[in-house]
Order: C-alpha cells, then structure tokens, then sequence
C-alpha cells in the first residue's frame, strides 16, 4: 500500500519548480524506483509528491557543438547502456549503470534520481566523478551549473535546494577525450545487490602507448560520498605502464579514503579493497586504451 497524500503532475520543469515553491514539503518522483519503496516501508507516509515523469525533455542524450555529453536527469539506465555516444565515448558509464538492480529497475529507475539520493553506493556516481561530471540545476533563479565534487554535500545529502531540479548531467569533451575506462562493483552477489566498495577509473595514455599521461580514479562506500584519488592521480600520472606503478596507484589511493565499517562489510575489507580494485581497474582501463602492462 502507497501512503500518499497528494499527487501533482508537472508539465513543464518551470511548472515543477512552482509547485515545489508552493509545496514545501514535496518529493520529486522521477522513476520512483527507491522513493516508491520507502513510501511502501512507511517511512515517508502521507507525503506529497511532484511528479515530473512526463517531462520528456529530461530523457535523452546528446553532443553540442563543443564536445559536451549531456545526460537528461530523466534517462533510463537502460537507454545509457544502449545510446551510440555512451558506448562510443563513455563506454564505462553504460558499463556500471548495467550493474544496478535488475532489468526492471534498469527500465524505470533515472541517472537523476541515482545522484539526487546522494547516497555513495550508487554505481553510477563514481565514474561520474571521475569524469568531473557538471550538474545542472534548474530553480527559481534560473540554470545553475554545479560540479559533482560540490553536488555531494554530505552522506545522503545533495546541494539541491527545495525549488530546485537535476536537469542534466554534462561532461565536458576534454574530460573523456581519449579516455578509457573500467568500473568494479565489489558486492556479494552479482545482481539485485548494493555496492560494498565501487571504484571507476578512466586513463588516456601517451600515443607510444608507453606512459599513462592522465588517470582519474574514483570510489563509492569509501566515505560518506563519492570521491576522488587526487593521490593516486598524482602519483602515477607521465608514469611508464608497468606492474610498479599499477601497485603505486592502488596503495597511494588508501590516503585519500575513509571507509567504516558497516553490518555490509568491516573497514579493514574496504581498505583491502580500495588497494585491489584501483589496481584491477587499472589495469584493465590501460588494455581498454590499447595499452599493455
């Protein structure tokens, strides 16, 4: 049973926003894949909710003329996996938002909905934000333009003002130019399961295929919010691609997180797993770009 008291419908994003000013205390519900359960649990019962899931001018994606992917907040996880410039650009995008759920939850469920949760598990976060991924909110105000490191305020907690929406997700060309990438969900089951650790790393390397000129590493459940390795960027970055600095990423990643230990997983297990998997998805973003290690 849905214990809700009110129901609006939105037609436009200026019509979401007025009725999120009018209705202080309103939930926007995009797929619904996560707010629908916890409604359903009693933990937002009799709550009122926007609804902006006719607002087809928030689904798709698509290139400007600058190079820039754009992601409207209201795409599929399933219509990422699939779209010809994901696959061509930002194939490891398609890659960790094809580990979420299952294909139902994949059909439904939105990238918006996955980084306005704020939680740090959810996959796609990680490689957005190791691809300084730029958040675009709509509000009263206008379009404002927020980078994901500034998106994550704090555990579950995004920069979001009530009267406002995720519109889009844009990165920038130079950003994934020439970039390759591999993410790594570590969890106990295959499928249908959240993240005990998820690190996305994307590197371009030299034309020789012989140094590593950029890595970006980025992790879920290692902190209260997705992060950045600026230590493991730095420390292997015009290095020669070899098992030395593979092992040199992954142990100058462990200064940069601060994992818990929760009843999913202990701290100890994180750390070990910050270590590995940066070293693992590497590796393997390195044989993506043509590399060999």
């Amino acid at each position: 049973m849905y214990d809700i008291e009110t129901l609006y419908e939105a037609d436009s994003v200026a019509h979401a926003i007025t009725l999120l000013q009018e209705h202080r205390d309103a939930l926007i519900l995009a797929g619904g894949s996560d707010l629908l359960i916890q409604i359903r649990e009693g933990r937002l019962a009799g709550c009122v909710l926007v609804s902006i899931q006719k607002l087809d001018e928030l689904r798709g994606i698509s290139m400007d003329r600058e190079g820039t992917i754009r992601i409207g907040a209201l795409t599929s996880f399933s219509h990422i996996t699939r779209d010809p410039i994901i696959h061509q650009y930002l194939g490891v995008l398609g890659e960790a938002v094809d580990m979420i759920g299952g294909p139902q939850i994949r059909n439904i469920g939105t990238i918006g909905g996955n980084v306005c949760n704020g939680v740090s598990s959810a996959d796609s976060a990680s490689t957005l934000m190791a691809y300084d991924a730029v958040m675009e909110y709509a509000g009263p105000q206008g379009i404002r333009s927020v980078p994901i490191e500034d998106h994550y305020v704090q555990g579950g907690k995004t920069a979001l003002t009530h009267d406002e929406l995720l519109t889009a997700i844009r990165i920038p060309q130079e950003c994934y130019e020439h970039c390759y990438g591999h993410y790594i969900k570590y969890a106990m089951r295959n499928a249908m399961d959240i993240a005990i650790l998820g690190c996305s790393v994307n590197v371009r390397i030299t034309q020789d295929k012989k140094r590593i000129e950029r890595m970006r590493i980025a992790y879920g459940v290692a902190g209260p919010v997705p992060m950045r390795s600026s230590s493991a960027e730095a420390a292997v970055k015009g290095q020669r691609i070899c098992e030395k600095t593979i092992d040199l990423a992954g142990k100058a990643a462990l200064h940069d997180m601060h994992p818990r230990s929760s009843w999913r997983a202990s701290k100890e297990l994180r750390l070990h797993l910050i270590e590995e998997l940066a070293k693992r998805a590497l590796r393997r973003s390195i044989e993506i770009a043509g590399g060999t290690v």
